[in-house]
């Protein structure tokens, strides 16, 4: 059945990884052999010539597999039979390799392959951890063959580099040798949301994705993943669960900070250059990059009534197709850059045709026209399909009505499995890999799956082909080469002084100026000396030069930061209770706004908001003598922003309404249609 030998040798628009047949792209500048995506035309078959010089020996890392040399090099005898295997040998394409190391995989090692599990972590739920908990990792990695994982260990980089290299020796122990991926969600930023983003720790920290969307630069952007993909290999991750393509066009959504915005042009320029820095080319992931998932596949930002569709509450999305152009938009840039793998959304899109054909009443996982047809079909994406989390898990009174009042809630009863709830987890699991699914995430559930393949649900030619391409990304990466990071060298990439520089800049750059009518700025501690500060650090401030006071009427300048407004409307829910919801409008009786009020009539006041998503801002603008947006600012970076130091030059990437009534009429699933907004789209304060 080794089909992935047999398939087309021209590289298929969106395909991200080479096929068999295809030419294979020597680095100058590294031994390692990648297959990486071809131009498009056809090529000679792989092996009618060589496909390795003879000095491109790559580095091996190893602990427990043997290394054996042939015709002068070295490799590692991963089924240790003292033989060269073909996906042993790395002058072969990924998709060499992948075929026949299907070949010779049992089903348990391919049904394990199409899991992505949750690793836990060596101490309780939202305590300091120092590791992975190893036996439960040697559960899912030697027991269930578990062929990636995903993490929220936040540690130190030593000791993170540490972890996965205790997985990965775990993972040596199977009969194949098959390394383990290791995924994160976004943790460079500012966020910090349980299934959405990570703390940054000692990762260097730039502006959400919004910010670097303000900025506009898509060189910065290439930058900013390519210092990412740095800090993020040399602690062991092999797989980043971004970006997020989605179009910001429902402001209420609480998932925006992770987007680009609503401008699809700017958020597909953006998604491109993200997607090159993180996989270390345009053509594919490399073996010193990350293999980019982009997500969600497609219109997630078109939430209905800006719920978000990890709840069962917030299932339905809103998309309608006079605006699926937009929103694939920043999707085509991705598959342009070779990206290795596309997530679906959770949403439901009731009544939306594509093609006139019907898309089935289910969250996209389960959808044959949005993965099979759509993604597959139109677009020819030729990678891996991962479905994004607890979608195959059962749907219990907690996940459709929350925890019960009083109770607090917690990851048990999540799912996420939208119109296919009531059937038993074998047949969920045959939904989603026979719409298009090639691994499951958040799942370990190994038994129902293989249970799904012995009852015929789910074919051995689709579980081979989506173990293909599963496993040619992690060839592609060099992982079967070198699965061990050094421990030592991880702590001087993470977070080094030259990352944390070019971070604090971004975050100044990323700041938009939306107010400065009297032209106050650049502040100067000469001309404003004294500063009263509400949420603001002291001692950045000082730092800054300024004289920090304690009461406004002693100011020169009084400096006030703010957040957007949210309401927080399913607190029994498990997401709904961390997520920003509602409203966008403060409320009459919020504190902050009534301290701005009382402050600025007696000294000039400069306002910064930090906008996780758009905010009314129309009662502050009165009181108000300057007011800046932020995307995830330090005070020191703000002080240099409001210094000129470092020049504040973003332009906002979605528009801020002039009231909730303006949000209530507009589409969710439109970009920038709100009537009157009070700062439109791309806007900037400029001096007449």
């Amino acid at each position: 059945m080794d089909h992935g030998v047999e398939m087309k040798t021209e590289r298929k628009p969106g395909g991200s990884l080479m096929r068999a047949g295809q030419n294979i792209r020597l680095w100058a500048t590294v031994p390692l052999l990648l297959g990486l995506a071809g131009c498009g035309e056809q090529q000679e078959p792989a092996s009618s010539a060589p496909a390795q010089s003879a000095d491109s020996q790559p580095a091996l890392t190893t602990r427990s597999v043997p290394i054996i040399t042939v015709d002068g090099f070295n490799f590692r005898d991963l089924n240790r039979n003292s033989q060269l295997e073909p996906y042993e040998d790395w002058r072969l394409s990924p998709a060499e390799r992948a075929a026949d190391l299907v070949s010779r995989m049992t089903v348990v090692e391919k049904a394990g392959q199409m899991l992505h599990a949750n690793s836990a972590n060596n101490a309780p739920f939202g305590q300091p951890a120092t590791g992975y908990d190893l036996d439960q990792a040697r559960d899912l990695i030697v027991d269930r063959q578990v062929g990636a994982l995903i993490s929220r260990l936040n540690t130190s980089p030593s000791q993170l580099a540490a972890a996965h290299n205790a997985l990965q020796e775990m993972a040596e122990e199977r009969r194949l040798a098959i390394p383990l991926v290791t995924s994160t969600d976004p943790r460079s930023h500012f966020q910090e949301t349980v299934g959405a983003s990570a703390s940054a720790g000692d990762f260097s920290q730039w502006p959400e994705l919004l910010g670097l969307a303000a900025i506009g630069d898509a060189e910065l952007v290439q930058r900013f993943a390519d210092v990412a993909r740095q800090e993020h290999r040399a602690v062991g991750f092999s797989m980043t669960l971004s970006p997020q393509a989605d179009l910001a066009t429902e402001p209420r959504w609480p998932r925006i900070y992770g987007t680009f915005g609503e401008d699809a042009e700017l958020a597909a320029t953006l998604v491109a250059a993200y997607v090159t820095g993180f996989q270390g080319s345009d053509a594919g992931p490399t073996h010193d990059g990350l293999a980019a998932v982009v997500k969600h596949w497609v219109g997630y930002g078109a939430a209905r009534d800006g719920w978000d569709s990890h709840n069962y509450y917030g299932r339905y999305g809103q998309l309608q197709a006079d605006q699926l152009d937009a929103h694939l938009r920043p999707f085509e840039a991705a598959f342009d850059q070779g990206v290795a793998a596309v997530m679906p959304a959770y949403s439901v899109f009731a009544g939306l045709e594509i093609d006139g054909r019907p898309v089935e009443p289910t969250g996209v996982a389960f959808s044959k026209v949005m993965l099979s047809y759509l993604l597959r079909e139109r677009y020819q994406f030729d990678g891996m399909v991962l479905s994004d989390w607890a979608v195959t898990n059962p749907c219990g009174s907690i996940c459709r009505e929350g925890f019960p009042e009083g109770v607090r809630p917690t990851l048990e009863g999540i799912s996420t499995a939208w119109g296919v709830e009531d059937l038993p987890s074998p047949q969920r699991m045959a939904r989603a890999i026979n719409a298009g699914v090639d691994q499951i995430g958040g799942s370990d559930d190994l038994d129902s799956l293989l249970a799904a393949i012995e009852q015929g649900l789910i074919t051995e030619q689709r579980v081979d082909e989506a173990v293909q391409r599963i496993l040619e990304i992690s060839f592609a990466l060099g992982l079967f080469e070198t699965p061990f990071v050094d421990e030592q060298r991880a702590a001087s990439i993470v977070g080094q002084e030259a990352f944390r520089t070019e971070a604090e800049t971004a975050q100044a750059r990323s700041i938009v100026v939306l107010e400065d009518g009297e032209q106050l700025l650049p502040l100067s501690a000469e001309r404003h000396p004294r500063i009263w500060l509400h949420n603001v650090s002291t001692e950045a401030a000082r730092a800054a030069g300024f004289e920090v006071v304690e009461q406004p009427g002693q100011a020169d300048i009084a400096l006030f930061g703010m957040a957007a407004p949210y309401e927080q409307l399913h607190p029994n829910f498990f997401f709904g209770s961390m997520q920003h919801e509602g409203s966008l409008a403060f409320p009459e009786d919020d504190a902050d706004l009534a301290l701005l009020q009382s402050v600025s009539a007696v000294v000039p006041t400069v306002v910064s908001v930090y906008l996780d998503r758009p905010a009314v801002l129309t009662p502050v603008q009165p009181h108000a003598t300057v007011i800046l947006a932020n995307f995830g600012v330090s005070d020191q970076a703000l002080f240099a922003a409001l210094t000129g130091a470092v020049p504040p030059e973003g332009r906002l990437p979605f528009e801020l309404p002039s009231s909730m009534e303006a949000v209530l009429k507009q589409r969710p699933d439109t970009p920038a249609d709100s009537e009157n907004p009070l700062y439109p789209l791309g806007y900037a304060w400029q001096a007449e």
